[in-house]
Parts: structure tokens; sequence; C-alpha cells
């Protein structure tokens, strides 16, 4: 964290380097003395040789650190060992000296959805909330922005992230161990915010809206991706407990609801460019997830709903403008 910093002071505005940097003292302290799940996971990717790969591609739908002939298959069995620790994966592929991390998430096929809608990326500095182990923020690095920031509060991602870097090393991204509450004062820094799946899991979602509309720049871009119901009569499902098994799910808007949310928070330009339901080609449970998935979350009679009898998920993306 603190050579990104170092290596890119000259890029950045001095008020967004000094935030930056004390959210940075801040997170390396606590990682510092770290307990629980996080020294677990930390001491995990410790544990993880510093393997040198002969090539890389994070233009690709698996991201990728090396070839099988880089390593040993000793050293192989090892490193596999060492990622399968960190699971669930739920955002992938990757495939690192062979190694094919199978994640629960397709998340390439998602990005292929986006990519064509984005605008040029070139010289862009990019937040992006709720990164995961980045597998979005490589595939970003690679349209050459001045820098990625992801943001990831979850041991397990973060701790994922700092595995997939180690090989990688790109030099435009950076990931801190923290929630998007923990950001400090960065008005109109960022020329692009990027929140994938996590809207509806905040109970005041026209609030946080409204944090990342004062983040961006003039003109700047969110690309927001939520779940929503179909249709657009302005209506917005909240679950009675849980939707799909989630307790934390709060307001799932109708695609009109979300443009209304877009609007009031401030955005313009406000364009939906695809709505996909969610299917077991995307998302499904693999070796690399201990938990549930996709079709555990749907009703076995009529996979059209949730367990619970909600509509089954479909996941909308939205461009907007500040």
């Amino acid at each position: 964290m603190e050579t990104f910093l170092s290596q890119n002071k000259q890029f950045l505005p001095a008020t967004l380097y000094k935030s930056l940097a004390d959210l940075v003292r801040e997170k390396r302290r606590f990682l510092d003395h770290a307990g629980g799940n996080f020294l677990r996971y930390q001491n995990i990717v410790s544990q993880i040789p510093d393997f040198v790969p002969s090539e890389k591609n994070i233009d690709a739908p698996a991201v990728r650190a090396g070839i099988p002939s880089d390593i040993s298959h000793q050293d192989r069995r090892f490193l596999k060992a060492r990622l399968l620790q960190l699971a669930p994966w739920r955002k992938g592929p990757f495939d690192l000296f062979g190694i094919h991390v199978d994640a629960e998430w397709r998340s390439d096929m998602k990005w292929d959805r986006v990519a064509p809608h984005l605008p040029d990326l070139t010289g862009m500095r990019i937040l992006d909330i709720g990164s995961s182990n980045g597998y979005y923020m490589f595939r970003m690095a690679a349209k050459n922005p001045l820098f990625v920031l992801g943001l990831e509060p979850q041991s397990a991602f973060y701790c994922q992230y700092l595995a997939v870097q180690k090989f990688v090393d790109q030099k435009n991204i950076f990931c801190l161990p923290a929630a998007h509450e923990d950001l400090p004062g960065m008005d109109g820094h960022f020329d692009l915010v990027f929140c994938m799946g996590i809207l509806y899991h905040r109970k005041s979602p026209v609030d946080m809206l409204k944090d990342i509309h004062k983040t961006l720049m003039p003109s700047g871009y969110i690309v927001l991706e939520n779940l929503v119901l179909e249709g657009r009569k302005n209506l917005c499902l909240f679950p009675r407990n849980r939707y799909a098994k989630m307790r934390n799910v709060y307001f799932i808007p109708d695609l009109q609801a979300m443009e209304s949310w877009l609007l009031r928070a401030g955005f313009q330009d406000v364009r939906c460019v695809d709505v996909t339901p969610t299917t077991a080609a995307e998302q499904r449970k693999t070796d690399w997830i201990q938990t549930e998935s996709l079709v555990d979350f749907l009703d076995p009679c009529d996979p059209q709903k949730t367990v619970e009898g909600y509509p089954g998920p479909v996941r909308a993306v939205f461009i907007a403008k500040r």
C-alpha cells in the first residue's frame, strides 16, 4: 500500500494524497496488529512463495499469472492448497501457474456485458467499492487508468487479492481492507466509481449514492450494478426477513425506481445498459467455495422465485454522470 502511494505521489492532488496516506497508515496499523480471520488469512498469504511468472495477462476472462512450467508439480500442489485455504472464492476466474481458480461467479460474463459501455479509462482515477478479490480491478487496470483503488473490508476477499497481486504485481491498482464508510474526505477526486452488488445491502441506498456523487469530479461516472425488479412502475421490494437466504438485503427497486434514486442523488444522463437474470451458468457451486450457491437460493419447484417466494435475482447495470 505504501509503495503504491510513493510511486504515484506526483500524480495525486495533495489533498487526495494526504487523505489516502492517512487511511493507509490507519489500515497498516490494523493489519500489523490483526487478529481473528484477518490474522489467519494473512498467515496463509505469507506462506505463499514469491514465484516469478514468466508471463501475465490481466486482459483475459481468467486473469492469469504464470504457466505450469514456471514452477514444479510439488510447488503447484502447495500453492493450490494455500489458495483453497482462502476460500470461498466468490469472484473470478483466475489462472495462477496453471491452477484454475474456478470461482463461484463467472465474473468474466458480467465484465463482458459491462465493458462495452465503459468510457475510455485511460488516465482515470477509479474507486471500486466492495472490490472483493480484485477481479474487476485487474480487468480495469488493463485499460490504462492512472490507478484503481479498491475497498474490501472482508478478510478472506482482501487476502485473496493479496495472493493474486503477489504474482500479477500490477502497479496501477491497490486495495485497502476498508469499507466505503472509512473513506476520508475525497470529494471530487475520482473520475469513475465502480459499485457492483453493494447497494442492496445498504439500509439507506440514496444516501450512499449521494456520498458517491460527492466523491466524483465534475462529469465523472458511476457504474452501478444492483438487484432489480423487472418493470417500470417505480416500485421497490423490501424483503420481510431474507432474500435468497441473505439477511442483509434491504431495498430492491424496479428499473424506474433505480433511475429515480440516481436522479435524486444528483446524477444525470442515467442509462440502464444491461438487465440480466442470474442463472447457474454465471453463479454456481464449485470446488473453490464451501457454501451454498444459486441453486440453493431458488424455489426447487419454481426456479423463477427465491426460496422465500420473491422474484428470482435479476441484476441491472446503470451508468450515470455527475
